[in-house]
This record gives C-alpha cells, structure tokens and sequence, in this order.
C-alpha cells in the first residue's frame, strides 16, 4: 500500500491536522512533497500520511515543526515513542511567541466565522511579533493562497474571501501610514489586469512597495491595458505592477499583457507575480516583462530598479 495515493481531504482525516496545516507544513517546512495530479491537485503517498502522524503527534507533546520537518522517518518514530513516554530530552518544548503557523489557523477560524475584530487583532499581533515585513511575507502571502486553495476547494465561499480582503486591505492600510515615503521616491502602479478579480495578492504588492520606499497608487482589480498603459503615463511611473491569481488559463489574458507592454513608456518597468503568474511565464518574458516569484524577489526586484534609470526592454508584438 505504499503506493497508494490520497487527496488532501482524505489526508486531513486520516492525520487529524486541517488542510491549511498541511498545507503550510509542505510549503513553508517541507514536511512531506506530495505529487501532483494534471489539474495541479496534491496527491500524497501512505509514507507521506504516516509522516504527517508522526509530526502531529511529537509536535503535539511540545515540539516546534520547524525542529522536526525534516528529520528523517527513523527519528520522528523514536521521538513519537519518545514523547509517549514521557520522555522530551531531544528538543525543549515550545515557549516563544506564537509560530506563522498558529498565527494563520487562527486567522482561517476568524475568516470562517466572519469576525473582524478577531482577525484585525490576529494580523496587529502578527505586525508586533514578526514586523511589517514579517507580517506580509510569513502571514499574510500565505494566508492569501491558503484562501485561494480553500475557495478553489470549496471550504470557504467568495464571500469569506470578500471578507478577508476587505479587513486584511484596512489593516495593511493602517500599518503603511507610519511610513514616511518622500515625494520623490519613485512611483509603483499596482493592480490586477483585466480578468483578474481576485485582489489580495495586490494589496500585498502595494504594502511591500511601500515598505521598500516607494510611492504606490493603488488602481484596483480588473483593469483593462488600456487604461493601465494610460495611468503610467500620465502619473510617469518608474514600473507597473500586476498579481495574476485566477484563473490560470484565460484565454483574453495574454493579449491584455501583450498589449500593455506595448503600451507602456520604454522607462516603465512592468512586474508580475502571482499564483497564475507561472502559466503565462513565456509570453511575460517574451514582451519583456519581468516575472516575480514571491514577495522577496519584489523586494529585490524593486531595489534594483531604484539604482537603474535604463529603459526596459520589452520586445514589440507581431
């Protein structure tokens, strides 16, 4: 049966651990490194349950997961043993402040239940733990998809997700005041293109902009080339950038980002990052555009553009 191959809902109930825990597990530790079906699916091995258990469990008796995601099988079962013995010698139990990993359960429980006040003291308590930058790239980016796989699946409703972008863009809104950016700090537009409703991964590029001291206008969710192109123009921004989220394969999209970078000045940059961004990687290079991976290459991506005043390079579709 070790061949055997399971979806994550069958995986959340065999292991007792939600799929957001799972799922966080695999991306921010690598605990386990299930498959992939063609529609991009998780498909996890019996190993792979066997292992969850065991880390449910030791991680249960007091130990953090970063110690024990990538021990091998042989030491999580002696420590499992270990831990039902009583016995805590190899790690000291947990007694810092609360994990990224807590800290986005409890912002899933608060999202469920639609309580705003809950969520906006989970993220102001995560800003204090973790920083700005912590709160963004450790919290938020991956409660962000977190949400979009919970949509996707079915767990949480479009309204869930309306309610968790609308109180994540107050407090993100809130915690960028404090940042004195100077006029003269160059200019990032930030947006989804046309299509492209879902605007969380937006915000998190508008906030991690300011915290990198640039001056940000925010244009919204599903805008046009057009008017993008026009914006730029008119505001001469240093770059645009987009957050491609959902979905993955629309077919009107690669016009809409062929023909921005046709539009847009020689001296404006255009960025795109995103859960979608890797299905439309070719056509972004190919006219020029610069691909992001996450929000740490932003920032990276961002900084150099500050010290180079040289024109992009997009190439002219023909």
């Amino acid at each position: 049966m070790s061949e055997a191959h399971h979806p994550i809902q069958l995986v959340s109930r065999l292991t007792g651990l939600s799929m957001h825990v799972i799922r966080i597990w695999e991306q921010r530790y690598n605990a386990v490194e299930p498959q992939r079906t063609p529609t991009n699916r998780r498909i996890y091995t019996q190993s792979d349950v066997e292992r969850l258990n065991l880390l449910r469990e030791v991680t249960q008796a007091g130990y953090k997961v970063s110690q024990v995601a990538q021990l091998p099988m042989e030491k999580l079962r002696q420590l499992a043993a270990e831990s039902a013995a009583g016995d805590r010698r190899a790690f000291p139990p947990v007694t810092e402040a609360p994990a990224p990993a807590s800290l986005l359960d409890d912002c899933v429980v608060a999202i469920k239940a639609l309580d705003a006040n809950a969520l906006e003291v989970i993220l102001k308590r995560a800003a204090t733990v973790l920083g700005a930058l912590g709160l963004l790239q450790r919290v938020i980016a991956p409660l962000s998809q977190a949400l979009g796989e919970m949509w996707r699946d079915g767990t949480i409703t479009t309204a869930h997700e309306h309610f968790a972008t609308a109180v994540i863009r107050t407090v993100l809104g809130n915690a960028t005041k404090a940042f004195g950016v100077p006029a003269h700090a160059p200019l990032l537009l930030v947006a989804t293109p046309a299509g492209q409703v879902h605007e969380l991964g937006a915000l998190l590029v508008a906030a991690t902009a300011v915290n990198f001291g640039w001056r940000v206008t925010y244009l919204g969710a599903n805008l046009p080339a057009a008017e993008l192109a026009g914006a730029a123009q008119l505001s001469q921004a240093r770059a645009v950038a987009l957050s491609l989220v959902y979905p993955e394969d629309d077919p009107q999209l690669e016009g809409e980002l062929e023909r921005l970078c046709d539009a847009l000045p020689p001296e404006t940059a255009l960025l795109v990052g995103g859960r979608a961004m890797p299905a439309y990687r070719d056509t972004l290079e190919q006219a020029g555009a610069i691909p992001v991976e996450n929000l740490a290459h932003l920032g990276a991506t961002l900084d150099g553009l500050r010290t180079s005043r040289q024109p992009t390079h997009r190439k002219a579709r023909r």
